[in-house]
């Protein structure tokens, strides 16, 4: 689907040629790793070109969960250690992930995608637009229904807000009622979509956004 004269427009109005790089950040636990899981068999089987960088503080645990997972070939990801707080390798000094970007780039001239997963952090984390085209934030209805009123740049910024772990609302005590009109104000014009990573719900609509805004083919 790609050609070496590709220009990929974001929605920063920032011209770049090569693969489209859609960044994925969002507290531990959220279920970023699942989201790549899910996604990225359907993005190969639709037929893009895909490969997946990951940040974790002192190990290669979530890379070696994608590359152990059958889901797609192991020397498509590459892991970086940020040695410090997440947010920094991906907004304050983002040269480890575009090193891994570039990469990845080299070892597979005819990439798509590459997804970029932030390591574990908080509402405050976001993505530079030296880094990424288009950032996905996940939050989840296990870390309690008031996460969208307490916002943060993560939560009103990013460019699509999901909301994962929706089957366990009733287990938490959470009112996806209530969730849903939180987001909606938190988030105003900007998508938000529901997901539960396990069972797939919500999946599709997440890579319909995501070829509408950042692979531009739909």
């Amino acid at each position: 689907m790609r050609t070496e004269a590709t220009i990929r427009i974001a929605p920063s109005a920032v011209k770049r040629i090569g693969p489209a790089r859609v960044g994925i950040g969002g507290p531990v636990g959220s279920g970023k790793t699942a989201l790549i899981e899910a996604l990225v068999p359907r993005l190969i089987g639709q037929g893009y070109d895909i490969a997946v960088v990951t940040n974790d503080i002192a190990t290669r645990e979530d890379a070696e969960r994608l590359q152990k997972s059958g889901l797609i070939a192991p020397e498509r990801v590459v892991g970086v250690e940020t040695g410090a707080c997440p947010h920094t390798v991906i907004r304050e000094d983002p040269t480890l992930n575009l090193e891994a970007v570039d990469l990845l780039d080299r070892r597979f001239p005819k990439l798509d995608l590459v997804i970029v997963e932030s390591g574990g952090d908080n509402l405050a984390s976001t993505f530079s637009l030296d880094l990424v085209d288009y950032w996905l934030f996940v939050i989840d209805i296990a870390g309690g229904g008031d996460i969208p009123r307490k916002r943060g740049p993560g939560v009103l910024q990013c460019d699509l807000l999901v909301v994962n772990k929706t089957d366990l609302a009733p287990h938490v005590r959470v009112d996806m009622d209530a969730v849903r009109r939180d987001v909606a104000k938190a988030r105003g014009p900007k998508p938000a979509l529901f997901t539960n990573c396990l069972t797939g719900e919500g999946i599709d609509a997440v890579i319909a956004e995501l070829r509408r805004s950042v692979l531009l083919d739909a």
